[in-house]
């Protein structure tokens, strides 16, 4: 990818000082620094934004610089707006309440630990996935949008040749995998909520790639499946 469009480093900087304060936040909420499965999250989910970050700045700073966007934009779908105001209000009530139910007040019983191991196992998977996804699509805007100006086209190689949300199969995955890991039963109500938000994304985003991004038909008939294969 060409790096022509520069990202200015003091960005960069100021990301990686927002990143750690969600690991702070986690461990001021759950009232104990010396949670262990809080300190394995925060480890593998900083391991995850500062990889995925510097490759971007390096590689495709171009995407990283729309990553950076405005949550709200001119050209974004009006019903995303609401969509995606609806999911960050869910995504922090998902982050929060975990060290809370599992850590701070107890709220749900001890895990065993091949379900916390789990939890670990999905959520490198979902590093895995989101890495991926934009690593192989320069076009991964965080809002539903066509981005006629950077000639925007379909993307069928790596794993959007499995599924056409490989992105979305990250966070799927995350949302499940983060309680499991730290124990928390409300947190993967909360993140059921938030599966169930992208998958109503998903339906409207593709709705709009059909109607206007040329060949996206073609490639829904070759790959089957937005972001479970065999499920949906």
């Amino acid at each position: 990818m060409s790096t022509d469009v520069a990202f200015p480093i003091s960005k960069l900087i100021w990301a990686f000082i927002y990143l750690v304060f969600f690991p702070v936040i986690l461990f001021v909420l759950a009232g104990d620094a010396r949670w262990i499965e809080g300190w394995l999250f925060s480890i593998i989910f900083l391991l995850m934004c500062f990889s995925t970050l510097l490759y971007l700045y390096f590689y495709d700073p171009e995407l990283l610089k729309e990553r950076f966007g405005s949550p709200i934009q001119p050209t974004q779908k009006s019903w995303d707006k609401v969509l995606l105001s609806l999911f960050f209000v869910d995504f922090l009530v998902w982050f929060a309440i975990m060290p809370l139910d599992a850590k701070r007040y107890g709220w749900s019983p001890a895990f065993p630990f091949w379900i916390r191991a789990t939890g670990t196992v999905l959520l490198i998977l979902s590093s895995i996935l989101v890495f991926e996804a934009l690593r192989e699509n320069t076009f991964a805007a965080p809002v539903v949008k066509i981005q006629k100006e950077r000639g925007q086209h379909v993307v069928s190689t790596g794993m959007y040749g499995i599924v056409r949300h490989p992105m979305y199969a990250g966070a799927v995955l995350l949302f499940v995998a983060a309680p499991l890991l730290l124990g928390s039963i409300f947190g993967v109500l909360t993140g059921l909520v938030l599966i169930v938000t992208i998958a109503v994304r998903s339906i409207g985003e593709e709705s709009m790639l059909k109607q206007e991004l040329e060949g996206y038909s073609d490639y829904m008939k070759k790959v089957k499946w937005r972001m479970i294969p065999f499920v949906f």
